[in-house]
């Protein structure tokens, strides 16, 4: 009786695993991409400043320097 369950189990789950598939292509009208385009983040946090977008990369690249860190 175990053996009969865990073989109808194990027809049943690839079976169901094939239910839950989902639509993982963008939608395109016309030949183009219909979605929100996204803003590049110098656009949201620096009010479209890419040069002071780009310093505070730069700034954090620095503090993250491994070789800057321990030398004394």
């Amino acid at each position: 009786m175990k053996t009969l369950r865990l073989l109808g189990l194990a027809v049943l789950l690839p079976l169901l695993g094939g239910c839950l598939e989902v639509e993982q292509h963008p939608p395109w009208m016309n030949g183009q991409y219909d979605g929100k385009t996204d803003n590049m983040h110098h656009q949201v946090h620096f009010h479209n400043d890419r040069l002071a977008w780009n310093a505070a990369i730069t700034d954090r690249n620095h503090l993250q320097n491994e070789y800057n860190r321990t030398n004394p």
